[in-house]
């Protein structure tokens, strides 16, 4: 049986705590040199005051002085390196920014994802003869440190037992497997029969050629058709080419789970994003 979600209501209004904290990071960014800055340590990771005041070419005192300005609010965190001043990005400010806009701008309607996508890469459903390729490319992305909590690969049999057989999927490229995508049903309770959390993973020699877009446009496009009305994930911040592809299917940010597990003896946040289904009146 095909269940659908509840109707979600045509017009929601922004709360007043959530307006007010939106227009504070606005208005740290209504000065142009704030935004140079934030860029020029996003780009950077890290960076010290001294090397910001010389790429800008302002003075170390202005400098400060702006770069205090997006601390305030939480857009960068500073710390000390014996006499020089550190600035790091805040990498929660990289899905929050996204996310006030799409709030202000009332974007409740979720697009599909992009249509151009590459004419070399053919999704298909997953095949038994494609598990050994699975669980290789499921260990390039543990290599990256940015893709899962895992550090070692899961067997088949577990795969197996925990993706949803019809929505496992294998992108192609020349006939060898570049990339898989699969979901998860989040619960075994009835109620959340439609929502599932999904994976995307590429293969190390075939990233940056759409892969990744083939896939999840397969996957998202299949879960509607199939009633699943949620889709979730979730991914490291550091992983920004992740975060923007999923972007581009809809998905949006609900929020950052702060230190929510450790990886390699470190606490790490996550991005926690869903996608809802457009909804039907059956």
């Amino acid at each position: 049986m095909t269940t659908t979600a509840p109707q979600t209501p045509e017009m929601q209004l922004l709360p007043a705590e959530a307006a007010a904290t939106y227009a504070e990071w606005f208005a740290s960014l209504a000065e142009p040199m704030r935004v140079r800055l934030l860029h020029a340590v996003a780009a950077a990771g890290s960076t010290t005051v001294g090397a910001l005041t010389e790429l800008l070419g302002i003075s170390q005192s202005t400098c400060s002085h702006h770069v205090r300005k997006l601390a305030d609010v939480g857009f960068v965190v500073l710390s000390k390196q014996g006499t020089a001043t550190r600035v790091s990005v805040n990498t929660a400010c990289c899905t929050g920014l996204p996310h006030a806009a799409e709030a202000v701008m009332g974007m409740l309607a979720r697009p599909c994802c992009p249509d151009n996508l590459p004419d070399d890469v053919t999704v298909r459903p997953l095949q038994t003869g494609d598990w050994s390729a699975v669980r290789r490319i499921y260990s390039e992305g543990i290599a990256t440190g940015n893709a899962t909590f895992e550090t070692d690969v899961p067997a088949r049999k577990t795969l197996e037992a925990k993706w949803i057989p019809a929505h496992r999927w294998i992108a192609e490229i020349d006939g060898e497997v570049a990339g898989w995508a699969a979901i998860t049903p989040v619960s075994n309770r009835d109620c959340y029969a439609g929502v599932g959390e999904t994976s995307v993973y590429v293969g190390e020699g075939f990233r940056g050629r759409g892969v990744g877009k083939a896939l999840l446009h397969k996957q998202v496009t299949a879960a509607d058709v199939d009633g699943l009305w949620t889709l979730q994930t979730s991914i490291f911040p550091e992983n920004r080419p992740s975060l923007a592809l999923h972007y581009s299917a809809g998905f949006r940010t609900v929020g950052i789970r702060e230190r929510i597990a450790q990886h390699h003896g470190a606490w790490r946040d996550t991005v926690f994003l869903e996608r809802r289904r457009a909804c039907d009146d059956n």
